[in-house]
């Protein structure tokens, strides 16, 4: 059996003992995962309500509200039981909970926070860099698994039987080793500390301790604090060797050798600290490694989400009056409505008035979420200079994103810039055959009119921006300009140009980033760069997929623009 799925189980084993540790989220594993879950099932009690969160779900099934038909057909305020209240005490699993809707995460989150408590199960189906579920919601369960190396010889393994543990206890200084591991791995929320003491006295109880030890906590470290690093703990410095001590009376120095020997030992800091440094899953190392140890959000291929009245993603209907576009939710209206008529009826009916009495503040309207189509604009430098170092990388890893793209249904578009200007070589596009032609087709040499690609570059990203469409502009360039603006030669002017035109990207608040292609990093591109205020990467020993990995890297909105 595997240690991921060896993990999972004994995660499976904590939360049936110990609900407070709220849950597990499960990355990928297909069967493995299901073995998980039933696992769980099979520890806890056989009443326990199992419950999954249908994608589609609306609000008056989640959190319960008004029954339209049985409150119509009995003309008095009926109310149905929502999901949340009849998971209480049991267990919650939310499918695909990397596309989760904010909003609904918000409530289950308040549902777990209060007295409906139950035990979640998040199933993340997505790949490295894309969506990972809400952080309100990972924030309230305590282990982030990846089953992705189990293998299918793994899954014979029989699943944990019942058990009862009397509780353990956790001493202070081995709380404060717990939190100084979290310090040194970049845990900066409270949650996952608490939820590591807890998993430390459980997993003390299951093994017949009444105090936990130092195999218990480094279980808690590696099951909570170890997938939540953020970097890597600092190496401890040697301390410096002591002054050599006087001699002393041989009867004195048998007395300080006593003494010694009657000191405490340390509290086992260091070395869970040590300990936790070997626990960090490789994903999580690699993650540290690129400078990101948390993933957004918001996945690379998304654009901005704007509010709309026509069309897109339903959302929560609002008070408001239909008219003028905007749409009237028949049943939120009637929702709204129905608890008054008692009230209402008590008054004289105005003439035409129908079984159901409305008022102005009853009305709802429709409410919807549209999200922009990202159109990812490559700017390759085709110079003579990029030609001679990294053109025929970047030329693989932009047929890698262009692949990408395509499977997230994103629009790509290419340009180059060579000789005495730029040209557009791709209109913004869906289509992965004519983005790779017209990628094969690019040459190379000549001049590096660096300005003129940039000037380019800012009027497709506000003609794009224009239809609704969300521009990320990529620059793949040595930064070597030697072409002014107006297509003379001149190195100084050039870069006086170049480092103007990349001003007017920062003043447009453009996502960009510039990837320094040369041999080597070079002052140019990153001046460049940090005038249109883009991420800078230097990669001069990177192939085609090192390229293709800092991209999706780098297109995730990480950042805010001031």
């Amino acid at each position: 059996m595997t240690g991921q799925l060896a993990d999972a189980l004994l995660a499976a084993r904590l939360l049936a003992q110990d609900p407070s540790l709220g849950g597990m989220c499960l990355r990928g594993g297909g069967p493995a995962r299901d073995m998980v879950i039933e696992a769980l099932r099979a520890l806890l009690p056989s009443e326990t309500p199992f419950r999954r969160l249908p994608g589609h779900i609306d609000d008056d099934r989640l959190s319960g509200g008004t029954d339209i038909a049985a409150s119509l057909a009995s003309g008095t305020l009926v109310l149905q039981r929502g999901l949340l209240a009849e998971v209480s005490g049991g267990v919650l699993i939310i499918p695909m909970a990397e596309r989760l809707r904010i909003d609904i995460a918000g409530r289950v989150s308040q549902a777990m926070d209060n007295e409906r408590a139950f035990l979640l199960i998040l199933l993340d189906d997505g790949a490295e860099g894309d969506d990972r579920p809400p952080p309100a919601l990972m924030e309230r369960v305590a282990f982030d698994l990846s089953l992705n190396a189990v293998r299918p010889a793994d899954l014979a393994t029989p699943l944990p039987v019942p058990e009862t543990a009397t509780p353990a206890t956790l001493d202070s200084e081995d709380m404060s080793a717990l939190a100084a591991t979290a310090t040194a791995l970049g845990v900066t929320s409270l949650r996952p500390l608490l939820h590591a003491a807890a998993a430390a006295r459980t997993h003390a109880a299951l093994a017949g301790r009444a105090l936990a030890e130092m195999a218990d906590l480094e279980a808690a470290t590696r099951l909570i604090l170890a997938p939540r690093a953020t970097q890597l703990p600092a190496e401890a410095e040697a301390p410096p060797p002591p002054p050599p001590a006087p001699e002393q009376p041989e009867r004195e120095q048998e007395q300080n050798e006593s003494d010694e020997d009657d000191t405490p030992p340390d509290i086992p800091e260091d070395l869970l600290i040590e300990a936790a440094r070997a626990m960090i899953p490789p994903d999580v190392l690699d993650l540290i490694a690129k400078g990101r140890a948390q993933r957004s959000a918001r996945g690379g291929g998304q654009g901005r989400r704007t509010g709309s009245a026509m069309r897109g993603k339903p959302l929560g209907a609002r008070p408001g009056m239909p008219g003028g576009g905007v749409r009237m939710a028949l049943v939120d209206t009637l929702r709204a409505a129905i608890p008054w008529q008692p009230l209402r009826r008590l008054d004289p009916a105005p003439e035409g008035a129908g079984p159901i009495r409305f008022r102005r503040d009853d009305l709802r309207v429709r409410r919807f979420e549209e999200r922009a189509t990202t159109v990812t604009l490559f700017c390759v430098d085709a110079s003579g200079s990029a030609a001679m170092s990294r053109l025929a990388e970047a030329k693989g890893a932009v047929e890698l994103i262009l692949a990408q793209a395509y499977v997230k249904r994103a629009e790509v578009a290419l340009l180059a810039f060579r000789g005495t200007g730029a040209e557009l070589l791709l209109p913004p596009t869906r289509s992965l055959t004519r983005a790779k032609r017209a990628l094969s087709e690019l040459p190379g040499g000549g001049g590096t009119p660096l300005a003129s690609g940039i000037a380019l570059a800012r009027q497709l990203a506000d003609a794009i921006a224009a239809r609704g469409r969300t521009p990320m502009l990529v620059f793949l360039t040595d930064g070597s300009a030697n072409i002014a603006a107006d297509g003379s030669p001149g190195r100084a002017q050039a870069n006086a140009d170049a480092l103007t035109a990349a001003r007017t990207i920062a003043a447009g608040r453009l996502d960009a980033v510039v990837i320094d292609i040369s041999p080597r990093p070079r002052p140019e591109a990153a001046r460049v760069a940090e005038a249109m205020r883009a991420r800078y990467l230097p990669l001069p020993f990177a192939d085609a997929k090192a390229l293709n990995a800092a991209v999706a890297l780098a297109t995730q909105p990480e950042r805010k623009r001031a």
